[in-house]
């Protein structure tokens, strides 16, 4: 029997293809799930085809329409420079949910590769990982970004992605770390460490696949927590810049007109509210689905929630 097909028959722990339909079959029968999903659809429909329903450009002023309220021919009305808000709010949700999901790549990403290595190997490369880990906690997020992200507006937006992520990803490094530390003495483990198999590679065959269920899971919630976090840094002007527009620049260009103009305020609010609610309706479905082990319920997300409010 060759290496190869030894080291796939001692990978026997993994989740064979029954378990992928399985856990399909659990999330569809979720309707807290079903519903984020379509929800989740029916906003990224929005983002990316909305700009194509409406003749108007985000950054083309209508100087006949000023202030107008919602009507045929703007939906969503105009601003204080004849903007067309529609065409705004679906270019922000488009920018926010981009950002969201490259946050939520990059940073499970990192936290997988540190957590698995530091437990993998441990010793040294534990302690020197570990170290890291804790002082990335020490940081506050939001100040530091805040400080950081201006010095960097000639990068663009995708150099504030890069700093989302680079403070996003250490609770879940910590978790993977203990996941990988009980997983390394499993006895799949032991074999193809004992067949010669690089370390990389069983770190990649054996000890990720065993906490895919985990990465989903903690990848969706992080989507829905960039977001959040994208918007607040850029309501404070920390974050996309003019004349580009996202969610947060949306939010705190009309915020101080809500009360009177409230077509400029409460658009943006409610689309990133729905995705926040229907990102934690998928998430609890994945929970559910991938861990039909563990009680039902709310209680992990919240868990992980709290954690990742701790950290910023």
């Amino acid at each position: 029997m060759s290496a190869e097909t030894m080291e796939q028959t001692v990978a026997g722990e993994r989740a064979p293809v029954g378990r992928v339909r399985l856990a399909a079959g659990r999330l569809a029968g979720s309707r807290g799930a079903l519903t984020g999903v379509v929800v989740l659809a029916l906003l990224f429909l929005l983002a990316f085809v909305g700009p194509y329903l409406t003749p108007w450009d985000y950054a083309t002023p209508d100087y006949t329409a000023l202030r107008q309220p919602p009507s045929g021919q703007h939906w969503f009305g105009t601003n204080g420079l004849g903007q067309d808000v529609f065409a705004q709010t679906v270019r922000g949700l488009q920018k926010s949910l981009v950002i969201g999901l490259l946050v939520a790549v990059l940073s499970t990403g990192l936290a997988s590769l540190v957590g698995a290595c530091a437990g993998y190997f441990g010793g040294w490369t534990d302690r020197v990982l570990t170290f890291l880990v804790d002082l990335m906690l020490i940081f506050p997020a939001f100040l530091v970004i805040a400080v950081i992200s201006p010095r960097l507006r000639g990068s663009g937006w995708i150099a504030f992605v890069v700093l989302l992520a680079v403070f996003n990803w250490m609770i879940t490094a910590r978790v993977i770390r203990s996941m990988t530390r009980s997983l390394r003495e499993r006895e799949f483990v032991a074999a193809a460490r004992f067949m010669g198999v690089a370390p990389f590679r069983i770190i990649w065959r054996h000890i990720l696949p065993n906490v895919s269920s985990f990465l989903i899971i903690d990848a969706t919630i992080t989507v829905g927590g960039a977001v959040m976090s994208e918007a607040a840094l850029s309501y404070f002007g920390f974050g996309v810049r003019p004349p580009d527009v996202s969610l947060g620049t949306l939010l705190a260009a009309g915020a101080g007109d809500a009360p009177v103009f409230p077509w400029l305020f409460y658009f943006a609010a409610g689309l990133l509210v729905l995705f926040v609610l229907a990102v934690n309706l998928v998430g609890d479905g994945l929970r559910d689905a991938l861990d039909p082990t563990a009680a039902p319920g709310r209680r992990a997300r919240k868990t992980a929630n709290s954690s990742r409010r701790s950290t910023s």
